[in-house]
């Protein structure tokens, strides 16, 4: 597995959704996001390491920020 670079010292919570989906992309480089479902955002996010939130405050729009990140930055213009 490889080590993400993106964490230090610091821990991501439900606010960090650039900084999740960075971490998501160091994970997941090849995935084909059209394949990618919130549930399974929320599961890869709550087992990054790093992850100290908690995970019933995760809602549709959360995660759909997320993957907005994801996709821009994974798909930039």
């Amino acid at each position: 597995m490889p080590q993400l670079t993106w964490i230090m010292d610091d821990y991501l919570t439900w606010d960090d959704s650039f900084a999740i989906a960075r971490a998501l992309i160091e994970k997941f480089p090849a995935i084909d996001l059209e394949e990618v479902s919130l549930s399974m955002i929320y599961h890869w996010t709550v087992s990054l390491p790093g992850f100290q939130d908690d995970p019933e405050l995760a809602s549709d729009a959360i995660l759909a920020a997320i993957y907005q990140e994801w996709f821009e930055e994974a798909n930039p213009v």
